[in-house]
C-alpha cells in the first residue's frame, strides 16, 4: 500500500537531518552562523521599506583605513609644522594616550589638485585626480584616542555599549535590491580587525541585517566563500531540500515562540543556497577585463574595490573594505610607514571612483574614507620596548583628523571646517562621529531621528540622542 510522506513522519531528529544534508548551502549558513571567522550570512529583504524621503544616495562604500591615518600627512596641510618642526607647543589642555614632545614636520609634499585647488599629500596622487569629487571634513572629532572604543563609536555609534553597526542600520532601513546576495558585506583581508565582528555586527536588530565577512586576501572564490557549491547534490535537489527544511524550521520556530535568533538562522539557508550561483560572478574579478584590473593595480585591497564595484552593480546596499587586518595605519614608530600604506591602496581608490563614474554609479553612490581617529602633529616621545630610539612617529589624536567623501550628494572639490594652524584640533565647524552618521543617513533618504528599533523598553537609533546633519557639505 502506497503511503504519503508527511512532516508528521520524521524518522530522524531535526539535528541528524541537518548534519546529513550534507556540504553546500547547509554548511556555508551553518559556518557563518555558528563561527566566529564569519558573520550570519541571513537573507536580507529586498526593498523593505521606502527613505523617509528623496535620497541622493543609494547605496555606500566605505573606505576604512584602521588605525587611524595622519590627517596633516594626508588632507590637511599645514606648512607651520614645516616651520616650527623641533619647536615645542601648548597642548593647552589636550591630553594625548602617550608622551608626547615637540612639533614633527611632514615628510611629505602638498599640491593643489583640480579646478577646487584642493590640497592633498603626494601620498595620494591618484584619490587626487578626483578632488573636484572629493568632500573633504577636516574637523572630525571623536572621543577618547583609543583604538576599540573608537572603532566602535565609528562603527556602531558608541564607544562603550553594544549597538548595531551602521550598515545593519542602513539595510534595516532600506533593505537591499538583490535577494540573492547579502545587504551589507565587509571585506578585511588575511582576517579579523581589532574588536573583530564587533564592527558589522547587527546586534538588537535582527540577524538578517548583520554584515557578512570576507576575507578577501583569498583570490580563489570557492576558498574566500567556503561551501559556496555543493559538488554532489544538483540544485533542483537542493531546492527540494530546503523547501522541506523550511517546513521543519517553520513548525520548530512555531513552536518556540518565533524566537529571532531562529528566525535568522532559517533565512541564512535560504540566501546560502541563493548564493551559490550570484555570488561566484559578483566575486570573480577574472571576468573583468585586463585593462580595468590593471587600472585598479595590484594587491588584496584593489582587489576587493573592485570586488565592491561589482557587488554595488548588482545591489548591495552597503560595503565596507578595511585596509588590513590590525592597525595597518598606527604610525607610533615612524610616520614614513604612511607611504608604505597609501601606495597599498590610493591607486585602487582613484580607479574605483574612475570606475564607478564611467558607469555613471558615483552620483548615487556615498562614498566614505578615514579612520577611527588621526594622529598629532607632535611627535609621540620614546619608551622603552615600543618606539625606543625613535623620534619620527604621531601619537592618536581624536582632537581633529579628516573624513572625505565622494559622490553620493555631496558637494564636490569641497572642504568643510578646520584645525587649528597646527592640525591638533577642530576649531572650525566641528564634526562629530554622530553628525556624521546623521548625514549619511541623510544623503540615503533617511532621517536619523525617526530610524528607529524598539528593544529594552525604548527606542534606538544609531545615533542615540546626538547628531546633527551637517547640511553645508550637501550639494
Amino acid at each position: 500500500m502506497s503511503h504519503q510522506f508527511s512532516t508528521n513522519d520524521i524518522i530522524l531528529d531535526r539535528r541528524d537531518f541537518l548534519r546529513r544534508c550534507g556540504m553546500g548551502f547547509g554548511g556555508l549558513a551553518l559556518g557563518g552562523l555558528f563561527s566566529e571567522n564569519a558573520s550570519a550570512m541571513a537573507a536580507p529583504p529586498v526593498a523593505s521599506s521606502a527613505p523617509h524621503f528623496a535620497p541622493k544616495a543609494k547605496r555606500v562604500v566605505h573606505l576604512f583605513m584602521n588605525g587611524g591615518p595622519s590627517q596633516v600627512d594626508t588632507f590637511d596641510h599645514k606648512p607651520l609644522l614645516q616651520d616650527h618642526h623641533g619647536k615645542p607647543i601648548v597642548l593647552d589642555g589636550l591630553k594625548t594616550e602617550r608622551p608626547t614632545g615637540t612639533v614633527l614636520r611632514s615628510p611629505f609634499t602638498f599640491d593643489r589638485y583640480g579646478q577646487s585647488g584642493l590640497e592633498v599629500s603626494e601620498l595620494f596622487k591618484h584619490t587626487a585626480r578626483h578632488a573636484d569629487d572629493l568632500c573633504v571634513i577636516r574637523s572630525m572629532t571623536a572621543d577618547v584616542p583609543n583604538h576599540e572604543p573608537s572603532l566602535m563609536l565609528m562603527n556602531c555609534g558608541d564607544g562603550r555599549l553594544s549597538r548595531p553597526s551602521m550598515g545593519s542600520w542602513v539595510s534595516y532601513g532600506l533593505g537591499s535590491e538583490n535577494e540573492n546576495l547579502p545587504a551589507y558585506v565587509s571585506m578585511c583581508p588575511g582576517g579579523m580587525p581589532i574588536k573583530r565582528s564587533e564592527n558589522w555586527r547587527s546586534s538588537f536588530l535582527p540577524g538578517r541585517f548583520q554584515g557578512t565577512y570576507l576575507d578577501s586576501s583569498i583570490e580563489e572564490v570557492n576558498r574566500m566563500i567556503e561551501n559556496l557549491q555543493n559538488p554532489v547534490t544538483s540544485s533542483s535537489r537542493q531546492a527540494n531540500q530546503l523547501s522541506l527544511l523550511r517546513k521543519l524550521n517553520d513548525r520548530h520556530l512555531a513552536a518556540r515562540d518565533h524566537d529571532p535568533q531562529l528566525e535568522t538562522r532559517i533565512r541564512s539557508f535560504e540566501l546560502a543556497y541563493r548564493m551559490q550561483t550570484e555570488a561566484t560572478d559578483a566575486f570573480d574579478i577574472s571576468q573583468e577585463p585586463a585593462a580595468i584590473r590593471e587600472m585598479y593595480g595590484p594587491g588584496s585591497f584593489a582587489r576587493q574595490c573592485l570586488m565592491a564595484r561589482r557587488l554595488l552593480e548588482r545591489g548591495v546596499r552597503f560595503v565596507q573594505l578595511w585596509h588590513g587586518n590590525g592597525q595597518p595605519w598606527d604610525s607610533h614608530d615612524d610616520i614614513e610607514d604612511h607611504r608604505r600604506l597609501a601606495g597599498e591602496c590610493d591607486q585602487a581608490i582613484g580607479a574605483f571612483l574612475t570606475d564607478l563614474k564611467m558607469r555613471g554609479l558615483l552620483d548615487e553612490t556615498l562614498v566614505i574614507w578615514g579612520g577611527e581617529f588621526g594622529r598629532t602633529p607632535v611627535v609621540e616621545l620614546p619608551k622603552p620596548g615600543s618606539n625606543a630610539g625613535k623620534m619620527k612617529g604621531r601619537d592618536h589624536n581624536h582632537y581633529g583628523f579628516t573624513t572625505w567623501m565622494a559622490g553620493g550628494g555631496v558637494k564636490g572639490g569641497h572642504v568643510h571646517g578646520a584645525t587649528d594652524e597646527y592640525g591638533f584640533k577642530a576649531v572650525d565647524k566641528p564634526v562629530h562621529v554622530h553628525d556624521l552618521h546623521a548625514t549619511i543617513l541623510h544623503l540615503l533618504g533617511l532621517d536619523h531621528e525617526k530610524l528607529t528599533y524598539p528593544y529594552s523598553g525604548r527606542d534606538f537609533r544609531l545615533t542615540d540622542v546626538h547628531g546633527n546633519v551637517v547640511h553645508d557639505i550637501i550639494a
